[in-house]
């Protein structure tokens, strides 16, 4: 159990005087739980150090990409010896060709572009489509985050989410005035969308599974539904992996519900995993659409440390060494958490829905206040913004704390997803599942006195 967070606080309040909320990535602040954020000192497999020295278990996974755990020894002893040989040279790498060649190997994507963003990679990913198409329209889905692009920030997930802002100030009326909003898991209004505006329609870009409203997977047969609804109008299907790609399953999001379906993305975005814990991402997809990026065609995008041979090479690694053996022991130590997670709450009363999209988990908290008909258990499911968004932000905030209280380090926002690593073992699940009861009748608390 933690003994205190002094150096954490102290660290907070001179962060605040020299950053915006004193952190540089908003869901970080704590400000939908309250409290101060834990400064990390080190991390090691499935453990997290604060500056305090206190310990707790990793269930953010710096959001997803370390799929192996923190510190892996053999993506450790890879990016050491990329270290040695120099960080950034500006020029072409053996580590990006091969990392491109892992990534079409793997998923139905024929070309890869690297950039150092997930942002960058949907931004590029939108550009690409709109030189390709010849048109200016792009739908995405609400509560579905592709990065803090300003076209893509009309009803975004995640931050936005987290502090209730519609869009965000500074993004002019302009740049999101062709961006088509729809509901997601809605066939119906993808339909009429497209049958309003499919001739000017450049692009429909999904989370595959979104994880930044909680995680809320596509209904059966939807990304099939959406790849399909696009090539009948000569619009391009985006399929933002940034998150689910390589963590999802091995294959993906994609490898989940289109690999055995017979459909493919003409774009897909790729980041997290692929990186191994570096900031790197990645854009691809069809030949023929790919072949009009700069310098073999007209649309230009570029980068100087894109393709970084550093982080390419960690992302290398970590892929190689992401095998059914890894994923098989995610899925199972997943399915332990989520089972005593829905357990401890259905014991304190509290209703809840916990959802998967492969190997990514998050729990719902319906507010007692908003309507919903969501019953203790998982009885009902949530498929979009709109019942994201009636989750009990209170409650999240006092099982957050008395996880955090008990050794767990959760997602500070009740918008986010779950992540556990190979590295979780017996000891860090007992302790996942040692915190669960106190956390659920905290939560329950939490409710009680609203």
């Amino acid at each position: 159990m933690p003994r205190e967070t002094s150096q954490s606080a102290a660290l907070y309040e001179r962060g605040l005087a020299v950053t915006p909320g004193g952190v540089n990535s908003p869901v970080r602040a704590f400000n939908a739980v309250g409290g101060t954020p834990r400064f990390i000192a080190s991390a090691k497999g499935a453990w997290l150090t604060d500056v305090d020295g206190n310990e707790y278990v990793d269930l953010i996974c710096s959001w997803g990409p370390m799929l192996l755990g923190h510190a892996h020894p053999e993506v450790e002893a890879a990016v050491r010896a990329a270290v040695s040989r120099g960080t950034s040279y500006g020029t072409p790498t053996r580590p990006e060709v091969e990392l491109a060649e892992e990534i079409v190997a793997r998923t139905p994507v024929e070309r890869v572009r690297f950039v150092s963003s997930g942002t960058e990679a949907t931004m590029s990913a939108i550009r690409l489509a709109r030189g390709f198409t010849g048109r200016d329209v792009v739908v995405k889905f609400a509560g579905c985050y592709h990065g803090h692009v300003d076209s893509l920030l009309a009803a975004a997930g995640s931050g936005v989410a987290t502090f209730a802002l519609p869009g965000t100030p500074g993004v002019p009326a302009s740049s999101t005035e062709l961006t088509v909003v729809l509901p997601y898991n809605d066939r119906a209004a993808v339909e009429k969308a497209f049958a309003e505006h499919g001739d000017r329609i450049a692009c429909l870009i999904t989370e595959a599974a979104p994880g930044n409203m909680g995680v809320i997977p596509p209904e059966a047969g939807f990304n099939g539904f959406l790849a399909e609804t696009c090539r009948a109008h000569g619009a391009l299907f985006v399929s933002d992996e940034v998150m689910t790609g390589f963590r999802a399953s091995r294959l993906g999001q994609w490898g989940l519900d289109g690999a055995g379906e017979g459909w493919r993305p003409d774009l897909m975005t790729f980041g997290k995993v692929m990186g191994g814990g570096f900031p790197a991402a990645a854009f691809g997809g069809r030949a023929d659409v790919m072949h009009h990026l700069a310098p073999e065609g007209p649309v230009y995008q570029a980068g100087t440390l894109s393709g970084n041979p550093v982080a390419t090479t960690a992302g290398l690694a970590t892929l190689r060494l992401a095998t059914d053996d890894v994923y098989d022991h995610l899925n199972r130590t997943a399915d332990v958490i989520k089972a005593a997670l829905s357990d401890s709450l259905s014991e304190a009363g509290v209703a809840h829905v916990v959802q998967a999209a492969g190997t990514m988990f998050s729990v719902f908290l319906p507010s007692r206040l908003s309507g919903s008909h969501l019953r203790t258990g998982t009885e009902t499911a949530v498929r979009d913004f709109e019942g994201a968004q009636r989750t009990d932000s209170a409650a999240y905030a006092a099982f957050f704390h008395a996880m955090l209280d008990r050794g767990v380090h959760l997602p500070p926002s009740a918008y986010e997803a779950w992540f556990l690593s190979a590295a979780h073992d017996d000891r860090a699940v007992q302790t996942v599942l040692d915190a669960l009861p106190d956390a659920a009748r905290a939560a329950a608390a939490a409710q009680n006195n609203q």
